[in-house]
């Protein structure tokens, strides 16, 4: 009898063990999801062009991130590339948005994983001069000066300089003037020789910008800019913004946001589609 009644005891012991497990497990899942809810996830974009054009640009596209997914985003801004770069290096951003060769450097040094990119072209630089430019061709800017968003923007400068220096043998001097914008301007108004960009911000510039401007020289194509995410991030926010931007380039709305970025076509991006930059001899031409 005795020891009928210490089993049973022990078992309502046990019994009452396994709720409170349960329980607790339970109020943490709760807490997990409220506080995924309450927290604001920092946002950043490489600053190709002026800080109130990528608001423009970016706002909506989170406010409408926010409706699909239940989160907050914070935008943070950077003036210039170079503060981009030490922003994700430190690993100050939850998801940023940058171009393949930063990707690689935030995945080295932070673990950034890619979630999203554009498959509706591919990323390459162009170098321009002005149309009535004597500049007929590529030997014609030994010693000139052209300038550069950043020494490290991908496209628009680190390619450019590695192929003028390492294919062509031509010396140059370089002007970074912050954005992809202000080179075409300089170029535009004479303050530069040529200029480097790429072809998606030169086609977002203004008609009375671009109609004097002609390109001079096309680098290789790449996988364009990913949309990627710190490893600290949980798993499952990982996933709904994922989804919610592929579901997004399935409606007209949506759609018309991401073009703006511009990503036209919207899909997964996976490490390998950015490695191959790592053969092509970048790295001393990157600037810490």
């Amino acid at each position: 009898m005795l020891r009928t009644f210490k089993f049973i005891a022990r078992l309502i012991c046990l019994l009452i063990l396994v709720i409170n497990i349960g329980q607790a497990a339970q109020d943490q899942a709760q807490d997990h999801a409220q506080d995924q809810v309450k927290r604001e996830y920092t946002f950043g974009v490489v600053p190709q062009f002026e800080q109130r054009k990528l608001f423009r640009i970016w706002q909506p596209i989170l406010l409408e991130l926010e409706k699909y997914t239940k989160l907050k985003f914070h935008l943070k801004g950077s003036a210039k590339i170079l503060d981009f770069e030490k922003e994700f290096l430190a690993g100050n951003y939850d998801f940023a948005y940058m171009n393949p060769y930063h990707f690689l450097a935030a995945n080295n040094k932070q673990g950034y994983i890619p979630l999203v990119r554009d498959a509706g072209r591919p990323l390459y630089g162009v170098l321009v001069v002005k149309k009535d430019s004597s500049i007929k061709n590529i030997q014609d800017l030994d010693g000139k000066t052209i300038a550069f968003p950043a020494p490290n923007a991908l496209g628009a400068s680190l390619l450019i300089r590695a192929d003028l220096i390492k294919h062509y043998h031509i010396n140059i001097k370089p002007k970074y003037v912050k954005t992809h914008s202000s080179v075409y301007l300089n170029v535009a108004l004479g303050l530069t020789d040529a200029g480097g960009g790429v072809a998606s911000t030169l086609d977002e510039q203004n008609d009375e910008i671009k109609d004097q401007l002609k390109v001079l020289y096309e680098t290789r194509h790449m996988a364009p800019h990913p949309l990627s995410v710190h490893p600290r991030v949980a798993k499952d926010v990982q996933r709904k913004v994922k989804q919610a931007i592929l579901k997004m380039a399935e409606t007209e709305h949506g759609r018309a946001l991401l073009e703006k970025i511009p990503m036209h076509k919207a899909i997964a991006a996976d490490i390998s589609h950015y490695q191959e930059l790592d053969s092509w001899g970048l790295q001393e031409f990157w600037v810490d």
